[in-house]
């Protein structure tokens, strides 16, 4: 057994309110060491209309407890994973949805606890997870241990994992993914975020436009003290005469950050220029 997992293993069996404290700190550690780190947060915050120092603290100390939670939500059995959600609101449309024998696209963005989601959805029906791995390789493998879960099916963002998505849709099962990272080259489409054009997955965008296909935003939000998690789920509004496909997506997530800002990962470079794609 490596040394990381052991250390991830054994990170994961301490109490939720302990691992969100230290990522707190966490959080504040990371903002004072890295100024890159900070002008993007700061930038991204100002860009969106957020000057209220508030937002910015929670934002910080979120962004830590995202990282400090991740052993527990990987590493604990699957039912005291799902213990840790205590409220679900919004799931009954998107489950008669699927009772319907409708495929869903469930779009989880960098909001709240991400990881929460896809293993509370696993409970209630299947899903295809389209991931990206992660730049450090020795992470990969516990990343896949930790999020393989019953009825969770976990596919590269690579041609295959995109067919086997496109599989699930044509047999009415739901899929899920992240959609404000920021594409690769010819994968995606300048669109405006909080005012400023940013590079847009467009995958995810055309998916809610298939036919026979319904689309729903969800996060897990924190609550205080470490108590848990509460469950958000959306529906993906309806596109406005004109507006581009990615735009209409970007929009949903504007609303879906206004509901809980502090819990955004504004550190995020979102407005970043993917290499071989041309800036707008």
């Amino acid at each position: 057994m490596s040394f990381p997992r052991v250390l991830l293993r054994l990170a994961g069996k301490l109490p939720l309110p302990l691992l969100h404290a230290l990522g707190g700190v966490l959080g504040w550690v990371t903002y004072g060491m890295s100024p890159t780190y900070r002008r993007n947060l700061c930038a991204n915050l100002r860009q969106a209309g957020y000057t209220d120092a508030r937002v910015r603290r929670e934002a910080i100390a979120a962004a830590g407890k995202m990282l400090c939670e991740v052993p527990a939500l990987w590493f604990r059995a699957h039912a005291k994973v799902a213990a840790l959600v205590r409220e679900v609101q919004g799931m009954e449309e998107a489950l008669a949805v699927r009772a319907q024998g409708r495929a869903i696209v469930f779009l989880t963005p960098h909001i709240g606890c991400f990881e929460i989601t896809s293993q509370h959805i696993a409970l209630r029906v299947p899903l295809t997870v389209l991931y990206r791995p992660p730049k450090m390789s020795w992470l990969e493998p516990l990343m896949l241990e930790g999020r393989s879960r019953p009825n969770v099916r976990l596919v590269p963002a690579d041609l295959s994992g995109v067919r086997a998505v496109f599989r699930a849709l044509k047999a009415g099962e739901a899929v899920g993914f992240l959609p404000d990272q920021v594409p690769g080259e010819g994968e995606g489409d300048w669109a405006e975020f909080f005012g400023r054009p940013a590079y847009t997955m467009t995958l995810a965008a055309k998916l809610a436009e298939r036919e026979g296909v319904r689309c729903f935003l969800v996060f897990g939000r924190r609550l205080p003290r470490g108590r848990g998690y509460a469950i958000r789920v959306r529906p993906l509004p309806e596109k406005i005469e004109g507006e581009s496909a990615t735009r209409r997506l970007n929009r949903a997530l504007e609303e879906l950050v206004r509901e809980c800002p502090g819990q955004y990962l504004w550190g995020y470079n979102r407005y970043k220029v993917p290499k071989g794609a041309r800036p707008r």
